[in-house]
């Protein structure tokens, strides 16, 4: 049975595991994310979100777009292969629901994933 916890090994905490991932990602890019990603030497997926205050104004919104992206996370992690993955908001992602966001990050996984495993077999 698949453990939907979303544990502190879940996610980049450290600037030093984010600067990492910033050099050569496997991007995937939707109207209002963008993915950077990485394989680990771990054993799971890790996740780590930018929200910055030019993109969502109000620490309101930017918590729901942070919550959203955990929980989708949480929900799809065991579909992932061990990478570290970076979200990034886009401009305008203010004004869109919680269901069209939740949408687009469920393809941003599948895709990110794909990608991430096409990169290993160049």
């Amino acid at each position: 049975m698949d453990n939907f916890t979303f544990t502190r090994e879940l996610r980049l905490v450290t600037p030093s595991h984010f600067s990492r991932i910033f050099d050569r990602p496997v991007k995937a890019v939707s109207d209002h994310f963008t993915l950077l990603a990485k394989y680990n030497d771990l054993t799971h997926p890790r996740v780590g979100l930018v929200v910055a205050k030019k993109k969502e104004k109000t620490a309101v919104g930017r918590n729901r777009i942070k919550r959203i992206a955990r929980e989708s996370f949480r929900l799809n992690q065991h579909a992932l292969p061990n990478i570290d993955i970076v979200v990034i908001a886009r401009d305008g992602i203010g004004k869109v629901d919680n269901e069209k966001l939740n949408k687009q990050l469920n393809k941003l996984w599948k895709k990110i994933a794909l990608r991430c495993e096409q990169s290993l077999k160049k």
